[in-house]
């Protein structure tokens, strides 16, 4: 098993940043896929970024050009830079990934997990 804390969130005004952390308890990355996910009140969770195993990244169309995902992987440790932040950002960040690196096997093996989620505001 693995356990993933998230940090970084708070209040900002509108075109403020943020960025937020994700420590993973154990290796994940760069064999496992990772994501940034939000949920807004009374939206669903929606995908905001991932890397995935071989390195892709990809953003929702809501956050390109102003949001970034990075890695690091000695720190076992994922990131979300937010820049420009808007009023609609405002949700709980939650990251999450899709299992964690067997020493054994060097693979990435499951569960998916999530941590715990981080709460972003942003003031208009």
């Amino acid at each position: 098993q693995v356990e993933l804390v998230e940090s970084g969130g708070g209040s900002v005004q509108a075109g403020g940043s943020l960025k937020l952390s994700c420590i993973a308890s154990r290796s994940t990355l760069p064999k496992c896929g990772m994501d940034w996910y939000r949920q807004a009140p009374g939206k669903e969770r929606e995908l905001v970024s991932r890397i995935s195993s071989d390195g892709t990244i990809t953003y929702a169309d809501s956050v390109k050009g102003r949001f970034t995902i990075s890695q690091d992987e000695a720190k076992r440790t994922l990131y979300l830079q937010m820049n420009s932040l808007k009023t609609e950002d405002t949700a709980v960040y939650y990251c999450a990934t899709d299992g964690f690196i067997n020493i054994i096997t060097d693979t990435c093996v499951p569960p998916r997990t999530w941590g715990q989620g981080t709460q972003v505001s942003v003031s208009s």
